[in-house]
């Protein structure tokens, strides 16, 4: 099987991808310039060197057998291993030292990244930084394809941690976010029976906040929230609560920046029940070898979480 493995190309990895990706051998085809025949010829070597199908033909497109999932995923991390290298020259080439891709939830976005970046900018000259702040299902997807270097992340159910390092994590506490002049700010801390009859702007059912939402209100005898606008958007949540009494949950580190950057006009509190979310971790692939200042900037994380 080595040996076979070891017969596979470039090509074929693109074509394994890009399946995957499209569910169609014909717009698989199409995206990578080849002719349907050509794709058809090129598949057909990938499941003879590797001995089974790779994908199941069915009726609204294709689906990966466990054999292609397997070479989907060593496919997505040769071929983002590549993107990576030609992004590392090109900065090279324009006199920046590296480039790193993070993803982050939001609250380590805001508490733990940017510091890290501002630190790294301070001894690194001009790396090259992008950080995507997204749900932790969509890091883990990210991570796994090999996307990005690094995640500040919840494991999500389905991945194997067995491919991960799992260092430093932190929870995160949620603090409400209200207009300035809202009823609840400023005084004592209201009970979650007390916030019932205000519209909740939150994520949607199976986000992280939702679920600890759902939970602190179980744990305290009551209902879920009724009256909920969905959003994870922080644009939409500051829109909302600025002509409302609507309420927002949201991490404490955002929360945080908000009031700074907004201090006249958004006020905060905290529930009387406590509303805690799991801890994220500083997550990488142990398959993924780092850069010089990749591996800098996750220092400079696992710095922040551990002081």
């Amino acid at each position: 099987m080595r040996s076979a493995i070891a017969r596979l190309q470039l090509r074929h990895f693109q074509l394994i991808r890009t399946i995957d990706d499209l569910g169609q051998l014909s717009l698989a085809a199409e995206r990578l310039a080849m002719t349907q025949p050509a794709a058809s010829r090129s598949l057909s070597e990938v499941e003879r060197l590797v001995g089974a199908p790779v994908f199941l033909r069915h009726p609204k497109g294709m689906t990966a057998t466990p054999v292609g999932e397997v070479l989907v995923r060593h496919a997505g991390l040769l071929l983002s291993g590549l993107d990576q290298a030609a992004d590392e020259l090109e900065a090279f080439r324009s006199g920046a030292t590296g480039v790193v891709r993070v993803g982050a939830v939001t609250g380590a976005s805001v508490a733990f990244v940017v510091p890290a970046i501002r630190r790294l900018k301070q001894e690194a000259g001009n790396p090259e930084v992008r950080v995507d702040v997204a749900p932790s299902v969509d890091l883990m997807q990210g991570l796994m394809q090999g996307e990005y270097d690094f995640v500040l992340s919840r494991v999500t159910p389905g991945i194997d941690a067995t491919q991960l390092q799992v260092l430093r994590g932190r929870p995160e506490h949620m603090e409400f976010l209200v207009r300035a002049g809202h009823p609840l700010a400023g005084g004592p801390r209201p009970s979650l029976k007390q916030l019932a009859d205000y519209t909740w702007v939150v994520q949607a059912p199976g986000m992280p906040i939702r679920e600890a939402v759902d939970r602190a209100h179980l744990a305290a005898g009551l209902p879920p929230p009724q009256d909920v606008v969905n959003s994870a958007s922080l644009l939409v949540v500051l829109a909302f609560i600025s002509e409302t009494d609507a309420i927002s949950p949201a991490a404490r580190e955002v929360s945080d920046l908000v009031r700074a950057m907004r201090a006249d006009g958004v006020a905060t509190f905290f529930s009387h029940e406590p509303i805690t979310l799991p801890p994220y971790h500083l997550i990488r692939l142990k398959s993924r070898p780092l850069s010089p200042v990749a591996q800098r900037l996750l220092e400079l994380v696992l710095e922040g979480l551990s002081a």
